[in-house]
């Protein structure tokens, strides 16, 4: 996407393809207005104030009336784009739609780019480069955390964050700049402790937002959460079970899951992509044997491993193998205990016994690795999965392995990665500051890592952008928005 045609006036239709009651077409630029007057004989919107509705007909130029239709006038600047806006509320078959657009491209308009009212309010000012991308999140968000945290990013709590971590570099950045202009007479006037001071401080508040991701990403795109375990262990009975319908095959033959079936539930606001998986087994035909393999690739995925097994027919040491071939660096796990109702005394002791949990917990390695992770059987959750006893509980279970005592979703939390990307650049620039004081670098130096912080977080704002990163960041919106 160029600049160079943003001076035209652009149409789109802005609410989905289809057949519905209403549909709404949007206009912005110079000549939103005029072209608009030129299919609307109704009434002379250019006389009319900002911020009103008219109630008129569309005409073809033979007279002929299109559509009956409801205008929204918006005068720049207090508009979405900055720009005169004129958007038209139609009758949604699709054959109007398309004629009423036809129409104001005839008059002088042109088919919007994707995100091109969008990109248009940006460079207007009416947003920040943050907050424009969060409009694309809140379109696309789908549970009500999702929503919340695009809301938040809209009305600019994250770019406030960034923007005053920005200005307390630059405040400083400014003396050291001073400092350059009298090199010849050797003087400071940015204190060395104060600076020293103030990076540390900047760096723990850019932790924070930078542990924030982890969250932020899993409710944006959902959290990958797989159903893995031995044959007959009741996997698909227990994906039945959160879902609370029959989705999965359930059948007493050992194998019957030999591909992965994928399901969403919403737990408390969070989407949870819920993975059911083959049985991990030794397979006895080349078909199990592919379901197995995708088992296992599936889990390497995850974010979170719901392992299921029989507390009737499972040893301990068979659970322990299990969870050390499945673990991965940096996976929760929720090791399930299912068909309680056939032993009710089950209890975690007699799966991980003390003396045996050390040994439990060391998941599988290659034989050159001599330090190894240990699993985090943070979680145990008693079921009985064709009952549906104890599911409320491990639905708890999922929701708390994401959000935990320590985040809320009313604090800032980074859901883009490219933001996520300038964040990680900007603290290892002031990294590189803290070292070059401790090796007592000259200000030219301190100077150069101090204005690379700036230019990363001056990318996530947009006070840093280039034509390439406009164009990247806006072709993934939606044409219309």
């Amino acid at each position: 996407m160029t600049q160079t045609n943003l001076s035209d006036t652009i149409v789109a239709l802005a609410t989905p393809t289809g057949v519905g009651a209403i549909g709404v077409i949007r206009l912005s630029g110079l000549e939103a207005i005029p072209i608009a007057d030129g299919v609307f004989p109704s009434k002379e919107l250019s006389k009319q104030n900002s911020h009103t509705l008219h109630v008129g007909t569309i005409r073809q130029p033979d007279g002929h009336i299109l559509d009956e239709v409801v205008i929204s006038l918006f005068k720049g600047p207090r508009s979405y784009t900055g720009e005169d806006v004129v958007e038209i509320s139609c009758h949604g078959s699709n054959y109007i739609l398309q004629e009423v657009i036809r129409l104001l491209i005839d008059h002088g308009a042109r088919l919007a780019e994707p995100g091109e009212f969008t990109l248009r309010a940006f460079l207007n000012g009416r947003m920040d480069l943050s907050q424009a991308e969060a409009v694309a999140d809140l379109i696309a968000s789908s549970s009500a955390s999702a929503h919340q945290l695009a809301m938040q990013q809209m009305r600019g709590g994250f770019s406030g964050e960034i923007q005053a971590l920005r200005q307390k570099l630059i405040d400083f950045a400014s003396l050291i700049e001073l400092e350059l202009d009298f090199g010849e007479e050797d003087v400071e006037f940015a204190n060395r402790d104060d600076l020293k001071d103030l990076v540390g401080k900047l760096r723990k508040l850019m932790q924070a937002l930078l542990d924030s991701f982890k969250l932020g990403n899993a409710i944006k795109h959902g959290v990958t959460t797989v159903i893995a375990g031995r044959p007959n262990a009741g996997k698909s009975t227990l994906l039945n079970g959160l879902l609370n319908e029959e989705r999965a095959i359930v059948s007493a033959i050992a194998g019957t899951t030999r591909d992965v079936i994928e399901e969403v539930i919403n737990i408390q606001g969070i989407q949870f992509r819920i993975v059911d998986t083959a049985g991990i087994r030794e397979a006895e035909d080349a078909i199990e044997a592919i379901g197995v393999e995708r088992t296992l690739e599936k889990v390497r995925q995850s974010s979170i491993l719901m392992y299921v097994f029989d507390v009737i027919q499972t040893q301990p040491e068979e659970v322990q193998a299990d969870l050390e071939r499945l673990y991965q660096p940096g996976m929760h796990i929720l090791v399930v205990a299912n068909k309680m109702d056939l032993n009710p005394y089950t209890k975690y002791e007699h799966f991980f016994p003390s003396e045996e949990k050390e040994r439990a917990l060391q998941p599988a390695a290659d034989p050159s690795t001599k330090q190894k992770e240990p699993v985090q059987l943070s979680n145990w959750v008693p079921v009985s999965a064709i009952n549906k006893m104890n599911i409320p509980h491990l639905k708890e279970k999922l929701h708390e392995a994401v959000i935990n005592d320590k985040v809320s979703l009313d604090e800032t939390i980074v859901t883009n990665a490219r933001h996520y990307q300038a964040l990680q650049k900007a603290d290892q620039s002031l990294a590189d500051v803290l070292k070059g004081m401790a090796n007592s670098v000259t200000s030219d130096f301190i100077a150069m890592d101090i204005r690379q912080a700036l230019h990363h977080l001056g990318e996530i704002t947009g006070e840093i952008s280039t034509d390439d990163l406009l164009g990247n960041i806006f072709s993934n919106f939606c044409i219309g928005k």
